[in-house]
């Protein structure tokens, strides 16, 4: 998986922190119980022993099964004893026991050698906030994408349900595995208002789900990245360049592309950004509301050959989608 480098480094801190906070509490709880029950340190360091006391058990031979089944007996009486003790004196049993966020990985985040499910859903959430798409993960997803808007024309509606359910299969199998194909990057055409930022935003919420990393932005966003990064104070090395994420995400979302003023230098960052994600084999996917024409039109043809022939081509079709719910 692709999980955010940044976002897995703070997420594998904040889990080492939970941990050792949980039990540097149960610890202090311990010292509390042990002032006033002061018969507990003894039973503690009884119960602490019994690990070695089986193995010693297990090394010597003999009646091995025998002395192990009684070693274990006399553990259980000592915790039940132990659980008594801490009743009688107002506290609960498990008083003194590390209260750990997930019982699981015991806020370790992996469970043996695999990541338990909570850092995953810890990740999926930083992903998005992460993505420049939070606000809008908020309100857009495949599930509240309706078709009802686009059923004025019969022949609109089958494109746009063909178009859904080609983009809700490409979330859904989206994967950067060595073992099989890279997606093909999409590129989503159309006018102003027909869907195009909805299911751009429901693609990145299933693949961030699906465990990559993604990141959106508008095309005049991304150009001011990397106009800050050439005329601004930024450090062109990767540490520090904002724009080092453009290449290097799983998955790249660049919406309204055609609103950014276009000369040399803005040709030579989209031409970058294409061109070198192409070559790595990371998919992108791109909105505008330029026509095929348009594009030819506007950008230079080293941009709309990769645009038009490698790209998958979405063409969105209807009314408005804005203007008709203004009128319900």
């Amino acid at each position: 998986m692709g999980y955010n480098k940044e976002n897995l480094k703070n997420i594998r801190a904040e889990y080492a922190t939970k941990a050792l906070r949980a039990e540097a509490e149960a610890d202090a709880r311990r010292e509390e119980v042990y002032a006033e029950i002061p018969e507990l340190r003894e039973m503690d360091r009884r119960l602490s022993a019994f690990g070695l006391r089986i193995m010693q058990a297990a090394l010597a031979g003999g009646e091995t099964e025998g002395q192990i089944a009684a070693l274990r007996a006399e553990n259980e009486r000592i915790q039940a004893a132990r659980g008594t003790l801490l009743r009688q004196h107002g506290f609960p049993a498990h008083y003194t026991e590390p209260q750990y966020e997930c019982v699981k990985c015991r806020d370790t985040g992996y469970v043996g050698i695999h990541m338990c499910e909570c850092m995953r859903l810890r990740l999926i959430e930083a992903g998005k906030s992460t993505s420049g798409l939070s606000a809008l993960m908020a309100k857009q997803s495949f599930e509240n994408f309706s078709l009802d808007y686009y059923r004025q024309n019969p022949a609109e509606l089958r494109i746009m349900e063909h178009n859904y359910q080609t983009v809700l299969q490409y979330a859904e199998q989206f994967t950067l595995s060595a073992a099989k194909p890279s997606p093909k990057s999409l590129l989503f055409l159309g006018g102003t208002g027909l869907g195009k930022t909805h299911l751009s935003t429901a693609v990145a919420r299933r693949v961030i789900e699906r465990g990559y990393d993604v990141y959106y932005n508008s095309a005049v966003g991304m150009i001011s990245d990397f106009e800050f990064r050439r005329f601004g104070n930024a450090v062109a090395q990767s540490d520090g360049d904002d724009t080092a994420r453009y290449t290097e995400c799983d998955l790249l979302i660049v919406d309204d592309l055609g609103t950014e003023v276009v000369n040399q230098f803005t040709l030579s960052c989209l031409y970058h950004v294409i061109n070198t994600r192409l070559n790595l084999g990371k998919p992108t996917v791109i909105s505008t509301n330029l026509t095929a024409d348009d594009l030819r039109r506007v950008y230079s043809d080293r941009i709309t050959s990769r645009l038009l022939c490698e790209y998958l081509l979405i063409p969105f079709y209807g009314v408005d989608v804005r203007k008709q719910k203004l009128k319900q």
